[in-house]
């Protein structure tokens, strides 16, 4: 029997407890999965228009920099999105990319030409202990298809990018979340792409989960295998995951501002129990929904009041909390999978038989 996932913080959650209870946001999926294939694209669109024309406010944080993207350098200079978000496997990438820039040339035929070129925005993770990564199975079709599918409602998971993703040594993937900011009337929205940690580490509401599975679930085996294939549950190899922490709201904020609460996706991760390893890829990106950025220069720019930096402590918490939450729904979201060579991750769902032994505080450690 199953239970249900446990509340992160105190703040409420939006009607999906997802990204998209951001007005405007929705995600798209397209997996392929078949065999030693097992990997996706996932689309984040800030909007239903063109962000090329239409760009939206952003910015971003690495945490840790062991990391494949492409766009982020002009979005630290520039503070704006002008593709949609895209998520995918290492290898990817750059198919990713090229999807982006093609799909915009399509739209905007002078892009490159008497328009400025467009910056792709690409984030990815490492798929190859399920995936047979070097097939770079991914094409342009693939990422329309997902781009085409994005909706307000979507599946968490071992979907799009998080097919073949692991997180602490289970099956990770795809996880979202929202609150709603105290005080304000707005909304926080979180997506995850789920691809780190070590299993003893996983901390869900303060509680050791981890060590729990790690020391006395029978179904611990193959399971606990890291993300490069070796065992890692205390053997000494470092954790080498990575994750994408992508924010989004409809509060009125700067690029500046935005930087400021990316950071505080870095929180949540932590309360999971990452320690930002040094093979870790851990890059976080916040957008405003709020206005947007005309592209041409004839257009009148967006006459918007911007929130006061003192106000920003409920943002900060609704930040930390769904980024939390969003880890946990990930991995309580995913099923197994079984891809490359055989490897197969377990879920969480599967190996925690009982949500009740987590009902109660952690115990306390004698001074």
């Amino acid at each position: 029997m199953h239970f249900a996932v446990p509340h992160i913080g105190t703040l409420a959650a939006g009607p999906r407890n997802a990204i998209s209870d951001v007005h405007g946001v929705t995600v798209g999926h397209h997996t392929l999965a078949h065999g030693a294939v097992q990997t996706g694209v996932t689309v984040v669109r800030p909007h239903a228009g063109d962000p090329y024309r239409d760009k939206v406010p952003a910015a971003a944080v690495v945490l840790n920099g062991f990391g494949k993207s492409v766009g982020l350098v002009q979005v630290d200079e520039l503070g704006v999105l002008e593709t949609p978000i895209a998520l995918t496997n290492t290898f990817s990438v750059p198919a990713m990319a090229m999807a982006q820039i093609r799909q915009c040339i399509g739209a905007n035929p002078e892009s490159g030409r008497s328009l400025p070129t467009v910056n792709p925005l690409v984030f990815e993770c490492n798929d190859g202990f399920l995936n047979d990564i070097q097939r770079m199975a991914l094409g342009d079709e693939h990422y329309l298809e997902a781009w085409a599918a994005a909706g307000a409602d979507f599946e968490q998971g071992a979907v799009g990018a998080g097919r073949g993703m692991s997180s602490f040594e289970l099956k990770g993937g795809i996880g979202s979340a929202s609150r709603r900011v105290a005080g304000g009337g707005h909304t926080l929205g979180a997506l995850v792409l789920a691809n780190f940690g070590k299993l003893p580490q996983l901390t869900i509401a303060g509680h050791p989960v981890g060590r729990h599975l790690a020391g006395s679930s029978p179904r611990w085996g193959e399971a606990g295998r890291g993300a490069r294939g070796a065992r890692d549950e205390g053997d000494g190899v470092p954790e080498q995951g990575s994750i994408i922490l992508l924010l989004a709201t409809d509060a009125p904020l700067d690029a500046r501002q935005l930087r400021r609460l990316a950071l505080r996706a870095g929180a949540g991760l932590a309360r999971t129990g990452s320690v930002f390893g040094h093979g870790s890829g851990d890059i976080a990106l916040a957008f405003s929904t709020a206005y947007t950025v005309p592209h041409l220069i004839e257009r009148p720019m967006p006459a918007i009041a911007m929130l006061h930096d003192g106000v920003l402590d409920p943002l900060f918490q609704a930040a930390a909390d769904a980024c939390e939450q969003a880890i946990v729904n990930a991995l309580w979201h995913a099923r197994p999978v079984t891809g490359r060579d055989g490897h197969r991750r377990e879920c969480l769902a599967d190996l925690l038989a009982s949500w009740r032994s987590l009902s109660q505080p952690p115990a306390r450690t004698s001074p």
